[in-house]
């Protein structure tokens, strides 16, 4: 029962920043960036007690994902080229914490996160999406939907089909494989980052398609 719940959680703050920091970071930047402080205290609170720790050390790797987010959002969304290395802000210190054995749910979930976004970038290079990303940031919005409609219309070639389904099976086959044989909760943080990964890039495929 306690694996799907840390799943379940996984999944959700892998969705908040997309229904909460996307519109939060365009309005007021230093608020969600401020913001991570107060996500670290907590979870630093939750950490020291036992029946809550598990939930603490979930929440502390949720704040490295919150951090890149502000940043990159916040000041640097119009450059997709340092999109990956500023959300992998957090890459050392999650190595150097599994190395000493500590905060092992929040470091899965943290790089199950990071895999899911370096797998949605990695799509963006293939169909030659980048062009697309740089000018959704830069118009006005009004101008935008233009954008995303030629954006969908590269997605639809057979190219862009195909390099969906590829990159799908990967994040199906990393995604479920931890799942097989292992109870570690750990496995299940990095299982429910991986795998909402598909329902985010499916959201935002199916919001441009609708736009």
């Amino acid at each position: 029962m306690q694996c799907w719940q840390i799943f379940a959680a996984a999944a959700c703050l892998v969705c908040l920043p997309v229904f909460v920091q996307a519109p939060l970071v365009r309005l007021w930047p230093w608020f969600s960036l401020c913001s991570t402080l107060p996500l670290v205290w907590l979870s630093l609170r939750l950490k020291r007690h036992p029946m809550q720790s598990l939930w603490g050390d979930l929440l502390l790797g949720f704040s490295w994902t919150w951090l890149a987010g502000s940043i990159y959002w916040g000041w640097l969304r119009s450059e997709p080229l340092v999109h990956l290395p500023v959300e992998a802000i957090g890459l050392p210190f999650a190595i150097v914490d599994l190395y000493r054995g500590q905060n092992r749910l929040g470091n899965w979930f943290y790089l199950g996160s990071l895999f899911g976004t370096a797998m949605t970038d990695l799509y963006f290079y293939w169909v030659n999406l980048i062009p697309y990303w740089r000018q959704v940031m830069q118009v006005e919005p009004s101008l935008a939907l233009s954008v995303l409609h030629d954006a969908v219309k590269l997605v639809q070639t057979p190219w862009g089909l195909g390099s969906a389904a590829v990159l799908l099976g990967v994040l199906l086959t990393v995604g479920l494989w931890p799942l097989r044989s292992s109870n570690q909760l750990s496995a299940w943080a990095f299982s429910g980052a991986v795998l909402s990964t598909i329902v985010v890039d499916g959201l935002f495929w199916l919001g441009a398609v609708l736009a």
